[in-house]
Order: structure tokens, then C-alpha cells, then sequence
């Protein structure tokens, strides 16, 4: 008696065990199925439109003389939509707010060239590197002359303008704490203050500050060749999305492979074959 008593109390002992694994395999199972319900990729698949927010800045997304959307951002994230079977759909931002806009469910992620930083990073998710850039001084001929290293622009009696929420005031900050910034909203504006003389010498991308240099000879130079601070650009994502931090990382990979993104970006940051695309100012 006592030994089927005991054979009893083991298959119930089982049977309960298996319903505990078969209760936790279920929530477990419930609970993926709700995170993958959130994802941004089921809404994209959903309404069939990838909403990509980005602010202009050359050559990352500017207008060309048509008014239509070009650069490599807008090549990235034209490649994303095609690969993934929608449609695309931009929204211009403020960078300054581009943040909180995401965050906002204003758009579904930001391709923008947004370099990654561990405070950015307390805020949205990024994805794997998809490109690195760097920041490059130029500077106004005559307010700049007798100036012949980077270390003579941290001075109080320089000015340097950048771009206000960009890596570049970020740079600035970093390398000329004793210079008087000038923080703008617009990348042209920036540049137009170098071109007047109202500031010694401004911040930009390296492709942005050689343009502008050849654009304008006579006022506008980059004297020294090497790039301040390069990061890693990525794609920004609402926190907790796993689903849709895979599907980009393997993106990224495959373009990494096929040399897609390496040519794209060649072309946008290395040549200056899009420059007649574009109005000069």
C-alpha cells in the first residue's frame, strides 16, 4: 500500500511539474508575442509606411535644386523602406528635438546620422554603426589669421559657431571650453556667420567645411586636414524594441557585406560629383 501510495505522490509530484513548465513556457510565450505586437515593425508592416525622422544638414539630407529630398541618409533609409517592402515617408526635424519627437511617436526611428553617446543613449536605442563621421574646423581667413593649430582656437578671444543639439557643439565643447560658443539652429546659418567675419570659426562635417572652403576660397578655409572626435552614426529606436533592433543590425550587416553601404557613403563623403545637384547657398 504505502509503496503505490507512494508511486502516486511521484506522478502527481511529475504531473504538477509539468504543468508549472507548461503554465511558465505559456507566459513566457504570451509575453514574446505582446513584445513583438508592440514593435514599430508591426506598425510598419501594418500601415506599409516607414516614417523616418531627419533634419537637413549636407551631404546626410538636403534638398536639391528641385525641392526633392537627396544624400545618404535619404539613400539609407530609401534602401530600408525598398528592402522591407513600404513605402517611405520623411519628416523634417529640428535636430534639437528630434529626441523627443521620436519618443513622441512622431516617427518610427531616425535616420539622420546621429552619432551614438551614452547620454543619447539613456533616452532611445541604437542600432548597430551604419557609418563614422567626424567634425572639422573651418574658419573665416581674416578672423582666423595668425591662428596655426587647433589648440590656438581655445581661446576667450575666439568665436566658434555650430550647429545647437549636434555632435558638433558636443566637439566644441570638448576641445575649446575657453572660446565663446555661438549655438545656431541651421547649419547655413552657422556657415553664414563664418562667411561675414561674425565669428572666428565654425564646426561642420568634414564634406559640409571643405565645400563651403571651395565654394568660397577668397574667405572660408580648413586648415587643418584631420577630423575632431569620429563616432559611430546609428539608427535611433524607441526603448524595449528588440524586434526591431534585430531586423536593423542584420540589415546593416547585409549592406556591410554586399559593400552597399561603404560605396553609398563613398560617394556622398568622399567625391563631390552630387555638388551640382544641390544650390550653392
Amino acid at each position: 500500500m504505502k509503496k503505490r501510495l507512494h508511486s502516486l505522490l511521484g506522478l502527481a509530484a511529475a504531473a504538477l511539474m509539468l504543468l508549472n513548465t507548461a503554465a511558465t513556457q505559456a507566459r513566457a510565450e504570451s509575453a514574446t508575442q505582446a513584445l513583438t505586437k508592440e514593435s514599430v515593425i508591426e506598425t510598419i508592416k501594418h500601415n506599409g509606411v516607414l516614417r523616418v525622422g531627419l533634419t537637413l544638414f549636407k551631404p546626410w539630407a538636403m534638398r536639391d535644386k528641385n525641392g526633392a529630398l537627396i544624400g545618404f541618409e535619404i539613400d539609407v533609409a530609401n534602401k530600408l523602406a525598398k528592402d522591407m517592402g513600404v513605402d517611405i515617408e520623411f519628416v523634417p526635424t529640428a535636430w534639437d528635438g528630434i529626441i523627443p519627437a521620436l519618443v513622441a511617436g512622431k516617427f518610427d526611428m531616425i535616420i539622420s546620422g546621429m552619432t551614438v553617446t551614452t547620454k543619447r543613449n539613456l533616452t532611445v536605442n541604437f542600432s548597430d554603426a551604419y557609418g563614422y563621421s567626424g567634425v572639422m574646423l573651418y574658419v573665416n581667413k581674416k578672423k582666423a589669421e595668425g591662428l596655426t593649430s587647433v589648440a590656438a582656437f581655445d581661446s576667450p578671444e575666439v568665436t566658434i559657431a555650430a550647429l545647437r543639439g549636434s555632435s558638433a557643439e558636443t566637439t566644441a565643447k570638448r576641445h575649446f571650453p575657453k572660446a565663446k560658443l555661438v549655438l545656431l539652429d541651421d547649419q547655413s546659418a552657422a556657415f553664414q556667420e563664418v562667411l561675414n567675419g561674425d565669428v572666428t570659426a565654425g564646426l561642420s562635417s568634414e564634406t559640409e567645411a571643405k565645400a563651403q572652403a571651395r565654394t568660397y576660397p577668397d574667405a572660408i578655409a580648413t586648415p587643418f586636414d584631420s577630423v575632431l572626435d569620429p563616432a559611430p552614426e546609428a539608427i535611433a529606436l524607441r526603448k524595449g524594441d528588440t524586434d526591431a533592433l534585430n531586423l536593423l543590425n542584420n540589415w546593416i550587416a547585409l549592406q556591410n557585406d554586399s559593400g552597399w553601404l561603404k560605396a553609398r557613403h563613398e560617394y556622398w563623403f568622399r567625391t563631390n560629383q552630387w555638388a551640382d545637384l544641390v544650390p550653392s547657398k
